[in-house]
């Protein structure tokens, strides 16, 4: 008898498992196979995937063969700027790019995704106004403790929004008057600096630094506080975006060492968003005291996103308080950290061409003619403009233009089918020769004398900040803010690349220094 019910019972479980492969097999596989054919019979191939995993296991073995062959070594000037960093960061990339062409497919699990370098696909992907196209779901449900469903993560109606809300604070208008605050922010910078120098000279590594300017710039422009106080939620923000960024969180490479700690990762991270959150709404708590004693017409950002949540019709109590934190948090982490980045590599760049140095301090003498920087003199520095065009092409922070079909979608001659995830790799646009000529890998700011639309064969392979509706609403706030730190940076001071430096681009969900940026600075 109990034999029997043994036998029945190995019986049942195996027919479980027989009804679980079949449901896998043609609710999930097929379902997949699905969506590959539809786009093999548009002539778009890839490396053939797994039945579980996609093509992640060849993924993975990509990228290790790619971190052994790397080193961190000193380069020469040249191999620094030369450096074709997406052949280590994204090496399954540049290998399918070879085999495929601009445009192929490959698997995440059972997620199909499709890689798009084609500059006039790219545009048209860009400039898409229809919300059928947004930020893939899987990507920014990762990004859910950093974002929460802020304006940078959002989709659809929401992402609109809040669009309508963030964006006028960005207009050049408002950044112009702005540019008090940002050159009062970098003056400390400038005298811890010197004030750290033997003999005319310091060797200091600058990017910890630039974060804290930034972060001082975006407090008081946004906020209504200086760093001092927001400083606790950009170190947690910061701790936040390295945790998630172990692991490729991208695709969800993990190597089986560290998936062991999986559940360890997800307490820390669980813990840093609750702490970021709190800080967040006491500080939002504060603002609204402060604004309630003082009867200033001007707001800030801060205010209006207040205003924003109480005046929408369709946010209770909860939702109005969760909508305040997590456009706070965008704004927080993507106000600073991106142009801190960008500073830090427009350094590292100057420090390898000093003529470049001279040329801004020729013009800066020539505009300001030894007065401040302000909103009349900023246009009129086209060099330090030409310098930061340049080094947002070598080393654009974003890597990606990341989008999902939420229905199917045309995409020039191609039909995208529902639930596909479209990836443009900038560094790859930025560097191919066939749109920005032999010297590609050169740095050559005098390319962008007449602007973007001049300085390549498609303007639309420049995408630093992206284009179209979900063009960077920072753009005018991160480029005025890196024209007065280089310009003051500059006339203060000549610079070389410290021997201590390693290049070592890193990708932490921007693309960062590595090994952070040293930098010997002498007096002038």
């Amino acid at each position: 008898m109990e034999a029997a019910f043994g036998f029945g019972a190995v019986v049942a479980a195996f027919a479980v498992l027989v009804c679980f492969l079949v449901h896998l097999y043609t609710s999930v596989w097929l379902k997949s196979e699905r969506v590959r054919q539809k786009l093999r019979l548009q002539g778009i191939k890839g490396p053939p995937p797994s039945i579980l995993y996609g093509n992640l296991a060849e993924m993975q073995r990509i990228q290790l063969n790619a971190v052994k062959m790397t080193t961190s070594s000193s380069r020469a000037s040249y191999e620094i700027v030369a450096h074709d960093y997406t052949s280590s960061l994204f090496p399954y990339f540049e290998q399918w790019r070879k085999e495929y062409g601009h445009i192929f497919t490959y698997s995440t699990g059972m997620r199909q995704h499709m890689y798009v370098n084609k500059p006039e696909l790219v545009k048209e992907m860009n400039q898409s106004i229809t919300l059928d196209l947004g930020k893939p779901t899987f990507l920014t449900k990762t990004l859910a403790p950093m974002l929460g469903n802020g304006i940078v993560r959002s989709n659809g109606p929401v992402w609109a929004h809040q669009r309508k809300i963030v964006a006028p604070e960005f207009f050049m208008d408002k950044v112009k008057g702005m540019m008090g605050l940002m050159v009062e922010s970098t003056q400390p910078m400038l005298r811890k600096w010197e004030e750290s120098m033997v003999e005319g000279r310091a060797d200091i590594r600058v990017d910890g630094d630039l974060r804290e300017v930034s972060a001082d710039v975006i407090s008081r422009a946004c906020f209504g506080s200086s760093y001092s106080k927001g400083k606790q939620i950009f170190s947690k923000l910061r701790s936040l975006q390295k945790t998630i960024s172990k692991h490729s969180f991208l695709f969800g490479l993990t190597t089986s060492f560290a998936s062991r700690f999986l559940a360890t990762k997800k307490t820390k991270i669980g813990n840093l968003e609750k702490e970021i959150e709190s800080l967040i709404w006491e500080a939002v708590k504060e603002r609204e005291q402060e604004c309630l004693q003082t009867s200033s017409s001007e707001k800030d950002l801060m205010q209006l996103i207040l205003e924003g949540a109480m005046t929408d019709q369709n946010l209770d109590k909860d939702s109005s308080k969760q909508f305040i934190v997590d456009n706070c948090k965008n704004i927080y982490f993507a106000g600073h950290e991106s142009t801190a980045v960008a500073a830090s590599w427009c350094l590292m760049l100057l420090s390898l061409h000093p003529e470049w140095q001279d040329q801004i301090r020729m013009e800066l003498s020539q505009v300001c003619n030894g007065n401040l920087l302000d909103a009349d003199s900023l246009p009129r520095l086209k060099t330090v403009t030409m310098v930061i065009q340049e080094s947002l092409r070598l080393y654009p922070p974003a890597a990606f233009v990341a989008r999902e079909a939420l229905e199917e979608t045309q995409l020039g001659n191609i039909t995208i089918p529902k639930g596909v995830c479209l990836w443009s790799l900038i560094p790859t646009l930025h560097r191919d020769p066939e749109i920005w000529g032999p010297d590609v890998n050169e740095f050559k700011p005098e390319r962008f004398s007449e602007g973007v639309s001049k300085a390549c064969k498609f303007p639309q392979a420049y995408v630093p900040f992206g284009v179209g509706p979900r063009l960077c609403l920072g753009k005018n706030f991160a480029m005025v803010q890196l024209k007065i730190v280089l310009s003051l940076i500059v006339s203060r001071f000549s610079f070389s690349l410290s021997p201590n430096y390693q290049h070592s681009p890193a990708y932490r969900m921007i693309v960062e220094p590595g090994h952070g940026v040293q930098i010997v600075f002498q007096k002038i």
